[in-house]
């Protein structure tokens, strides 16, 4: 088999898979018309970014674990629940699901030590800051960095999140501003899924499918939506890594 064809088969399945993903994740249908400034994953640019992206580690893993948020506060608890069962970590027990484990967002607050962080009651009214999430990861076992965007700067992000990206087994959390994207408005927390190195732009898998699709954003753009103060801290918001512990 010759280099280009391999090549072709490679492309042609790269985008079968991304084919399939976008329509699995677009089961619902998003109300809101998005910013110029983003492009939309479950478009024919969106997937052409995701197949040359040479930073796409997380994708696969975290596709196949895509959730949507159960409400509106809830988009931090969605985007643990698939990060920890991205990971493999062991699940507590899921009624709807029994004999099976796997972690829900139903589940997720069954953890003592998860209830000492941050109760679930006090989440569904608020949301948590990047701090909390930090906490919950860490009352499962895993190990966690948190990083607040005050205490670096946006090229050390871009290379600590391209050189991630890149490996299997970690994944990315971020915590920023939506209306600093072009969006509707508020605080918001879901992973990094890619890196497009050719356009410098991020692949958000936002767990608020209700409302928007995954979409590519500019590297700058997101680090000013995360160098944005959380009124509930005090603190700037930011980005978290998460990988298993030792």
């Amino acid at each position: 088999m010759n280099t280009n064809y391999r090549k072709f088969i490679k492309t042609s399945v790269q985008a079968g898979i991304v084919s399939f993903c976008v329509a699995s994740g677009s089961v619902l249908s998003q109300t809101l018309t998005l910013s110029p400034n983003l492009i939309a994953f479950n478009s024919d640019e969106g997937e052409k970014l995701l197949i040359d992206s040479k930073s796409r580690e997380d994708f696969f893993p975290l596709s196949t674990q895509f959730i949507t948020q159960n409400n509106q506060a809830y988009c931090g608890v969605a985007s643990i629940v698939m990060v920890l069962n991205s990971l493999g970590i062991p699940a507590p027990e899921a009624p709807q699901y029994k004999p099976y484990r796997v972690f829900t967002q139903e589940n997720f607050f069954s953890n003592e030590k998860t209830k000492q962080v941050i109760p679930a009651e006090v989440v569904s009214r608020k949301g948590m800051t990047l701090d909390q999430i930090g906490g919950l990861f860490a009352s499962y076992g895993v190990k966690v960095n948190v990083y607040h965007a005050a205490d670096t700067s946006l090229e050390k992000f871009r290379s600590l999140a391209t050189e991630n990206l890149k490996q299997p087994g970690n994944f990315i959390l971020i915590n920023y501003l939506r209306k600093e994207i072009g969006q509707e408005k508020g605080g918001h927390i879901s992973p990094l899924a890619a890196y497009n190195e050719q356009t410098d732009r991020f692949l958000i898998l936002d767990v608020s499918r209700y409302k928007y699709p995954p979409v590519w954003v500019r590297a700058a753009d997101l680090w000013k939506a995360m160098s944005t103060t959380d009124s509930e801290s005090g603190k700037t918001r930011g980005f978290v890594f998460v990988s298993k512990g030792s």
